[in-house]
């Protein structure tokens, strides 16, 4: 093995009675890119936090480059060559790339030269890096993968020659997270050390050297990635045999639940995102919308559950129609069973300071169940709660326990659990696993197909292709804010990348 850039022994973490890290040993080659993996809540964000100093260990030692080192905050961290780019970005949403790159690490009052040699710098590190940014631009004004690339680069500014990063394609398209990955091969290349923190397990095997699995706050194993396969690590993740495919029957569709015609959608800044769509979906089945972030997806789940104003079309729920584009409200929609998955859990989904007793009722809150006379009934409520977090396995097992305390993935859990308890007959979901380990995903759709098998119409998003493949009836392409195709679920990746690509929707025009 490379001589080790880190060494953490006997590391354990304690937040109250739940107890993080338990006795962590690991070593960290250096010049490699080694991962680690395991359930949501397994341990691996707090493992890394305390090596960035977010969070000091209860015992153990950490060593960097073979000497004890002491990272009591991430300014210590930094001064040792330690970088860490998070899940969610930490960056100032109204500064300019350059201003975010220098901000904590200014070198005069006026920033003058601070600003003049950031700037020298960040075309040194784009050239060798293909870390291509500009400089001026807005953050709030990049698309998500270029900020990532901001992160990178503010880690790098700093002298990271070791980089952790939690979760990085959790928020990237297929491209986006191919050209990350081009990226990592160049900093090992120069002789930096990477870090990844991650639940997918083919991103695993196609860009580490090294794989470690936690689970439950232990360290179970350290596998050469060429020695191992997803399999294995998938069964040391949750100890047990994972199902790694969709299994389910042959749909039986019925009666129309949902029917769109003609809607056209519109952003904020009035430019047409969705484009004069039709489609319906049937009571059991599962209808699956591919394509690249960015064509319109988002824009068309949140017309349809009220969330956005659309421009025109009508829209049909149960045969009644729906005015979009006027007085009809996601309070309505629900009222008329219509619940929706939200792709942006912590925005849309959660209100993160809540309790996730809280949580698990929200947008319900008027259902007599939780009622009391006028009053919210809060032991109804957090008995409610507690058989949700038994049914979804929702960890920890806390429902006084602020939703913000939770990982990404029992977050996702808890707003699946809201909304498909509400027995629905219309269910829409946008990135049903984003950001959730192996385990939780064979979980969620498995729930997915019940709810098909149960006779509701499902419509599922999302931006993971072998995702839509494997759980839809039916797949729906967009390109450009418009439905360029239709398939079923034997069509290829092939096939399905030439459509959201455009490039057969193109061919047809001509």
């Amino acid at each position: 093995m490379a001589q080790a850039a880190i060494e953490l022994i006997g590391i354990n973490k304690s937040f109250g009675a739940v107890r993080a890290n338990r006795d962590i040993n690991l070593e960290i080659g250096r010049g490699t890119i080694h991962g680690i993996v395991g359930e949501n809540g397994a341990g691996k964000s707090t493992l890394m936090s305390i090596l960035y100093g977010f969070y000091q260990a209860d015992s153990g030692e950490i060593r960097v480059g073979g000497q004890p080192a002491s990272i009591k905050t991430p300014n210590d961290a930094i001064a040792l060559g330690i970088g860490m780019v998070h899940q969610h970005f930490m960056l100032v949403d109204n500064f300019t790339v350059l201003e975010n790159v220098i901000l904590g690490a200014e070198s005069d009052a006026l920033l003058k030269k601070s600003i003049a040699k950031a700037r020298s710098e960040l075309e040194r590190l784009e050239r060798e890096y293909g870390l291509e940014v500009d400089p001026d631009a807005i953050i709030e004004e990049l698309p998500v993968g270029l900020q990532q690339r901001v992160e990178i680069l503010k880690a790098l500014y700093r002298g990271a020659e070791i980089l952790i990063l939690d979760e990085p394609t959790g928020v990237l398209t297929p491209a986006e997270a191919d050209h990350l990955f081009r990226i990592l091969r160049q900093l090992k290349d120069q002789g930096k050390t990477v870090v990844l923190i991650t639940h997918k397990l083919r991103e695993i095997m196609a860009i580490t050297d090294t794989v470690s699995v936690m689970r439950q706050g232990t360290m179970v194993a350290t596998r050469e990635t060429r020695k191992t396969t997803v399999e294995e690590l998938a069964e040391l993740m949750v100890g047990r045999r994972v199902l790694l495919r969709v299994e389910k029957g042959e749909a039986e569709a019925g009666a129309v639940k949902l029917a769109v015609k003609n809607l056209t959608v519109r952003d904020t800044r009035g430019v047409t995102m969705v484009d004069d769509i039709s489609f319906d979906i049937r009571a059991g089945e599962i209808v699956g919308i591919a394509g690249v972030a960015g064509n319109g997806q988002s824009e068309l789940l949140e017309a349809i559950s009220g969330i956005r104003r659309a421009v025109s079309g009508s829209v049909m729920l149960d045969g009644k129609p729906i005015d979009l584009t006027g007085a009809a409200d996601p309070g309505e929609l629900r009222d008329r069973g219509l619940a929706h998955v939200p792709e942006d859990r912590h925005h849309v989904g959660l209100v993160l300071a809540f309790e996730e007793n809280e949580n698990s009722i929200l947008g319900y809150h008027d259902d007599p169940r939780y009622l009391k006379g006028p009053f919210l009934n809060i032991d109804a409520i957090r008995n409610d709660a507690r058989d949700k977090i038994a049914k979804y396995d929702i960890r920890p097992a806390d429902c006084r326990l602020k939703t913000a305390n939770f990982s990404g993935g029992n977050q996702q859990k808890i707003v699946l659990a809201r909304e498909m308890e509400q027995d629905p007959g219309v269910l829409i979901v946008g990135q049903p696993t984003r950001g959730v380990d192996v385990g939780a995903i064979e979980f969620i759709h498995k729930r997915l197909i019940a709810m098909r098998d149960q006779g509701k119409a499902v419509l599922v998003v999302s931006v993971e292709l072998d995702e839509i493949r494997s759980l839809s009836d039916r797949i729906l392409v967009m390109f450009a804010g418009r439905i360029v195709g239709e398939r079923g679920s034997e069509a290829t990746e092939g096939e399905l990348g030439l459509l959201m690509a455009g490039i057969e929707h193109q061919e047809a025009a001509l």
